[in-house]
């Protein structure tokens, strides 16, 4: 490597050379750390993970079948009820099953604010399972 000339003038000229040695140091330094990381990075821990089966389940928890209509008439189950029996019936499910599940059925021009009034009777009554039912074919 050339840092100067032989000239008779005390004059500098630029370094024409690349200087690769801290290029090598780095170099080695990444290399060494990729070899002592590359073995911790295959090491996992043994598992027994379930297997799934396509088949669907046929024991379903017990659940309310609520639904909203367009023309605001509620039902219970298929039977017609009115937002002031609501409270009360919400009540004596979650009395008899903690675990109880809400499915809520709404037509699809029903206002936002009956389904949410709906909601928050049965989550002030203790039903924390509850899920919207939709019909994905139809559009």
């Amino acid at each position: 490597m050339a840092f100067g000339s032989m000239n008779s003038s005390n004059r500098q000229l630029p370094m024409a050379e690349i200087n690769v040695v801290p290029l090598v140091d780095v170099m080695l330094v990444l290399l060494v750390i990729f070899i002592i990381t590359a073995p911790l990075l295959t090491h996992s821990v043994k598992i027994d993970l379930p297997k799934a089966s396509s088949s669907p389940n046929i024991t379903q928890p017990e659940h309310v079948e609520f639904a909203l209509r367009d023309d605001s008439s509620l039902y219970w189950n298929g039977e017609s009820v009115t937002m002031d029996q609501l409270a009360p019936r919400f009540t004596e499910a979650v009395g008899q099953n903690p675990n109880i599940e809400l499915h809520i059925r709404a037509d699809k021009h029903v206002h936002y604010e009956h389904v949410a009034q709906v909601m928050s009777i049965a989550a002030k009554a203790g039903l924390v399972r509850i899920g919207f039912v939709t019909d994905p074919s139809k559009k």
